[in-house]
């Protein structure tokens, strides 16, 4: 994977562009993946995109894969995240809106950035909501309880212990691996403690965008919530919901975005 380095306020970020037409289509991984991760997994690699024609960005959010990092939980926030991608936007699409495709913690990267700077977006297509609002609290404990676990016993620790829970049953329906955190083991908990101090903006906020939204949770999954994205089609005045229920709807997930993002 041939990178190319992007300075950011106290790291750089690795990133990759497929050339095409159109928008710029940006694509932001989940908590603990990345951009290689998401290509062993197979699903969320979005090269249905690419093989539309549009031009396909894809980084390493700080501290993650290829990316730098430091030991700064409040790096690792949702509105640093933001700073992060307004960063990358800068660079590669400096005087056109881009559509953006956010899974999990990319969900929560995008709207914040969204809520403050519409004008740099076309569409969005939010994967994998993440908890929100009423139903954060838990999540936050979680992974305030799994920060301090690595601390004291260590990644892979951590890691053997993760492994042995059940995952969505529709990610194991459609054969998705169970891979560990692309991060470091040193960063990982202050990794864990800035998702822990992140929520989604406050809900007239997101009620003012005006974007159209693709939203595309799948079932079963209590860290992404169907409660989320139910409350984001209430809110955003021009969503829609594409639900996965089931391994062939996963499969088939990048090629409904791409449809999406270039009808």
């Amino acid at each position: 994977m041939a990178d190319a380095m992007l300075e950011v306020t106290g790291a750089r970020l690795a990133a990759d562009v497929r050339r095409g037409s159109g928008p710029a289509v940006v694509a932001l991984h989940g908590l603990g993946s990345s951009r290689a991760n998401e290509d062993a997994d197979g699903f969320f690699g979005w090269t249905a995109v690419a093989e539309a024609g549009r031009t396909l960005v894809r980084y390493d959010a700080r501290g993650h894969g290829r990316s730098s990092g430091a030991p700064q939980p409040a790096a690792y926030r949702w509105e640093a995240l933001a700073d992060d991608l307004l960063a990358v936007l800068d660079e590669v699409s400096p005087d056109e809106p881009v559509d953006g495709i956010g899974v999990s913690m990319g969900t929560g990267t995008l709207l914040t950035l969204a809520v403050r700077r519409p004008e740099r977006f076309r569409r969005l297509v939010l994967v994998l909501p993440p908890t929100a609002w009423s139903s954060r609290a838990a999540q936050r404990d979680l992974y305030e309880s799994s920060a301090r676990f690595v601390e004291q016993r260590g990644m892979d620790a951590w890691v053997r212990g993760t492994a042995s829970l059940p995952g969505p049953p529709v990610a194991e329906e459609a054969g998705a691996a169970a891979l560990p955190p692309d991060v470091d083991g040193a960063l990982l908990p202050s990794v864990l403690r800035g998702a822990a101090g992140s929520d989604l903006p406050p809900e007239a906020d997101v009620a003012g965008l005006e974007h159209d939204v693709l939203l595309m949770p799948w079932t079963g999954d209590p860290g992404h919530p169907m409660s989320t994205a139910e409350r984001l089609l209430e809110l955003l005045p021009n969503a829609a919901l594409d639900v996965m229920r089931d391994g062939e709807a996963l499969r088939g997930a990048g090629g409904r975005a791409a449809a999406f993002l270039t009808r």
